[in-house]
């Protein structure tokens, strides 16, 4: 039961981040946050579609995807919270990776530090999002 409603917790999050991000944000957490929505749904379809043994290799090709994309964004339009979103979805990578080597299922731990990854993102794109609205609505007055 905590688990499905932290998980629907975090996808309202997703979808009003990407929201807001659409109608205040720029083209940085514009792009940022339809990066975190398509691999939430990635990894949503990986758990839903893919046969157990193998969403580990999945997901970790996931992370890496989405990790490099924040990397692209990062290198495109040089923000700091850019920068926090692709270091900690290099987090998510490493966990994903450490977790894949050892050949450990996922624990409580793994749940936890995935979670806790997953609004560390949001929150980057959130204010992200936050001081683009602030620098537009400045440069209109």
């Amino acid at each position: 039961m905590l688990a499905s409603a932290i998980s629907a917790a975090i996808w309202i999050a997703i979808v009003s981040l990407v929201a807001f991000a659409w109608l205040k944000g720029s083209r940085p957490e514009r792009m940022g946050s339809l990066a975190v929505l398509l691999g939430a749904l990635a990894v949503m379809l990986t758990h839903k579609l893919m046969p157990e043994g193998a969403q580990a290799v999945v997901l970790l090709v996931i992370d890496a995807a989405l990790a490099v994309a924040f990397l692209m964004l990062a290198m495109r339009f040089v923000s700091q919270w850019l920068g926090v979103a692709m270091l900690l979805q290099a987090v998510q990578f490493s966990l994903h990776a450490y977790y894949l080597v050892v050949e450990k299922p996922h624990d409580y731990l793994y749940r936890s530090v995935n979670n806790i990854n997953t609004i560390g993102v949001l929150l980057a794109v959130l204010v992200g999002t936050l001081l683009a609205w602030r620098r537009n609505a400045r440069a209109a007055k």
